[in-house]
């Protein structure tokens, strides 16, 4: 699936994007922590810091780590305060 990072995270992660294969919002945070440890440090248990929220497919806000993710998805990672 393809994960884009805004804001404070695409600082920390060092890049705007990236391409990761999981099955759930979960496992993809747990891949960000291990691939990216200054964004990992936000990362606690597959859930991110509450300053940060995840957007899937740019329908929904996303939180829980069992949220079933698809290859097709796109996943944005952002400031919870960003744009708003």
């Amino acid at each position: 699936m393809h994960v884009e990072f805004l804001a404070v995270p695409r600082r920390l992660a060092g890049i705007s994007q990236v391409e990761v294969q999981a099955e759930t919002l979960g496992q993809l945070l747990t891949t960000l922590a291990v691939q990216f440890p200054s964004l990992g440090e936000f990362i606690t248990l597959d859930r991110l810091h509450p300053s940060f929220t995840a957007n899937l497919n740019g329908e929904q806000f996303v939180s829980d780590p069992r949220t079933v993710l698809g290859e097709d998805d796109h996943v944005l990672i952002l400031s919870a305060d960003a744009g708003g």
